[in-house]
């Protein structure tokens, strides 16, 4: 047996169990496990209670059950597929096991040995009750009884057995751990082992113990980037030839009470010298953009530049036409610059930018590439962040000039609720339109099983009659074997000819840029009348003139993209319609976000309501967007716990060094550090 320091050291490299080598630590390194605390961190998704042997006549078919029996026949059988069949049986009756992959020795050690304990689902295949591939272990007489532990089961990745996990674990929860202020261990341990007599509010307040941990180590960071912001310089933007104002003038449209209250909080911090890091959020429709349009005007009263960062190429030249139209009558040049543009037409822009013809520049990621060269920028504007991750947002501060960070204004249209906001952003300014433009209309939303789909192509039809235009959306690109879902592009086709009336066009991702800027230009013009479109369209398009909207498959789809999805209709004066087409074997998590959608228009309570359903990582987009998720914490469990991370957080701020709660902070940072980022400061 190897030895440990005593305690051990938590920050020592994985490879230092034994049996971990080249190969796994390199599997081990996809589910982020570096060190011995990222194992010890790694926490079972959920536990199997194998402490108890069901008898085989008591078991009911869609369960998982621990049995154990006597193996009574093995062999190898023939149908639509080869198989090893297995019979079992214990004093209460017969069961089967069935084997699709299997090896010689599997097939020979399952024949040798006479009993056998397995846990797993049993189904039925034909009329046989059969458990397909459960974990088993054969002995050659009756086995002892099982531990009367609860089985852990972990998030793993390809090529890592969950047996392979356990063994880890259980070896790293062996280990001599140091008994440090900060980090329970203790709870940890039991976390990937409780006994199986552990009453679940046991187990829940441990598992609230560490998220209490977690939550606070990541309030401290949040916290120290925001202090650390306020030694940052940037150039101050004061008043100065009034473009504002002008631009106030010539909008054609008041703003709400809201959006100028916005307005001024941001002005208000362009003003000053420290780093302007606000988070703009309103629910779909309520105005952001035109909030943009004000800061990247003060900036170029002051010969700066701005960049405005969008998710997709659809949603950068709607904010190109939005902006050109506002700012150019004011003689200020904005530029939109994607990736693919042709060479020269690139060559000619990137020229504007870095000579400072270009006040505002519009893009996608192409404006973090190293050929983009500001002049002056002192502001960055990234819309829909939670669609970019956190170190994409910090490439436009490179950008910048090399003593000053550039202010930069967030902004998203997803709603995020309260808890999410304290927790994430806490390193934010927060700044919420809470109002809706007037004029604009209630959305009816109607859900309809998809049997129901001719009824709603004449109910289109009729719309289209009465000179509206509608949206039909669609989840998919083409049909797909592996999901039932219905595509855009048959779609189109069965609608051009149930419809043949009327103009039918089609817009999905895999279209070229040019291609689907003209489609959407097109129908803006009112010389589409139906757009059949995949969820390419969810954020940037506005047409006052589409009042209705279908979405296909609508329970394959989270609460805030059909929220997003939704708002695309309403944004004008007439009454709109959403109709959620959904299958008929909708789930019960399904079911939920279709009645929400059809009771409330408010995204703040759909967001909570999204939050309690799918977690905050699929709210924000930030597990594909290369944010950090949370190891042990769920927002949608452990909202409560915020007030009591706050205080704590930042009573241990304060703290002065050498003293106990100073160490508490440093030991809560340095267990917490992501080991492929090094360790987080404060």
């Amino acid at each position: 047996m190897r030895s440990w320091p005593v305690p051990v050291d938590v920050h020592a490299p994985i490879t230092r169990l034994k049996g971990v080598g080249p190969s796994l630590q390199v599997t081990l390194a996809k589910l982020g496990i570096f060190r011995l605390i990222d194992m010890m961190l790694h926490l079972p998704l959920r536990y199997q209670d194998r402490s108890t042997v069901t008898p085989l006549a008591h078991i009911r078919a869609g369960e998982e059950y621990l049995v154990q029996a006597k193996v009574v026949s093995c062999q190898v059988v023939f149908g639509k597929r080869r198989s090893l069949k297995v019979g079992i049986e214990d004093p209460s009756g017969r069961a089967h096991l069935r084997f699709f992959h299997f090896s010689k020795y599997q097939q020979d050690n399952l024949a040798k040995q006479p009993y056998i304990r397995l846990f797993g689902e049993f189904k039925f295949f034909g009329r046989e009750l059969t458990c397909a591939h459960p974990e088993y272990e054969v002995f050659p007489e009756p086995p002892a009884p099982p531990v009367p532990v609860l089985t852990p089961v972990y998030p793993s990745t390809q090529g890592l057995s969950q047996a392979r996990v356990r063994k880890l674990a259980a070896t790293t929860c062996a280990l001599e751990w140091p008994s440090e202020t900060g980090t329970p261990f203790q709870a940890l341990r039991q976390l990937h082992q409780p006994p199986a007599n552990l009453p679940p509010a046991d187990l829940e307040a441990l598992q609230e113990q560490v998220a209490l941990e977690e939550l606070t180590a990541y309030y401290l960071v949040m916290k120290g980037r925001a202090l650390q912001r306020q030694a940052d310089h940037a150039r101050a933007l004061p008043r100065s030839a009034g473009l504002g104002r002008t631009l106030l003038q010539n909008l054609g449209f008041q703003l709400t009470q809201a959006q100028a209250r916005v307005v001024k909080e941001v002005l208000t911090d362009l003003e000053k010298s420290v780093p302007m890091l606000r988070l703009v959020q309103g629910d779909v429709g309520s105005g952001k953009t035109v909030i943009a349009a004000f800061a990247a005007i003060r900036a170029a009263e002051q010969r700066c530049q701005t960049a405005l960062m969008a998710p997709t190429e659809l949603l950068a030249e709607q904010h190109f036409a939005n902006f050109s139209n506002w700012l150019q009558p004011l003689g200020l040049e904005v530029v939109l610059l994607t990736g693919q543009l042709p060479a020269a037409q690139q060559r000619s822009r990137l020229a504007a930018v870095a000579n400072g013809d270009a006040h505002v520049v519009i893009g996608t990621h192409a404006l973090f590439q190293e050929k983009v060269v500001f002049k002056q920028l002192a502001l960055s504007i990234i819309d829909e962040q939670h669609r970019f991750g956190v170190y994409q947002r910090m490439a436009l501060k490179d950008k910048a000039e090399e003593t000053l960070v550039p202010h930069q204004l967030v902004m998203t249209a997803t709603p995020i609720p309260r808890t999410l906001t304290m927790a994430l952003y806490a390193d934010m300014d927060v700044s919420v339109i809470d109002e809706l433009p007037k004029g604009r209309q209630p959305i009816t939303t109607h859900a309809l099983p998809e049997n129901k789909r001719p009824q709603m192509v004449q109910a289109i039809a009729k719309v289209l009659n009465q000179g509206s235009q509608a949206y039909w959306v669609c989840t998919l690109i083409e049909e797909s074997e592996e999901l039932a879902a219905t595509a855009a592009i048959p779609m189109a086709q069965q609608l051009q000819q149930a419809l043949p009336d009327f103009r039918v066009a089609l817009l999905h991702g895999r279209m070229k840029s040019e291609e689907k800027l003209a489609t959407m230009q097109a129908f803006k013009a009112g010389e589409i009348d139906l757009l059949v479109a995949t969820t390419v369209i969810e954020v940037g398009v506005d047409v006052p003139t589409a009042t209705h909207m279908v979405i296909e498959n609508a329970e394959r789809l989270g609460l805030a993209q059909l929220h997003q999805l939704r708002g695309r209709v309403g944004r004008g004066e007439q009454a709109s319609h959403c109709y959620l087409l959904h299958n008929n074997s909708v789930g019960e998590a399904g079911q939920v976000r279709i009645d929400a959608m059809c009771a409330s228009q408010d995204g703040f309570y759909l967001a909570e309501q999204d939050l309690k359903l799918r977690g905050p990582g699929d709210i924000l987009g930030s597990r594909q967007a290369g944010e950090q998720s949370f190891r042990i914490a769920d927002l949608g469990l452990h909202a409560h716990l915020m007030p009591r991370v706050i205080q704590r957080g930042d009573e241990l701020l304060t703290a002065l060094p050498g003293t106990a709660p100073a160490d508490e902070r440093d030991n809560l940072l340095a267990t917490w550090a992501p080991a492929d980022t090094g360790h987080l400061t404060v």
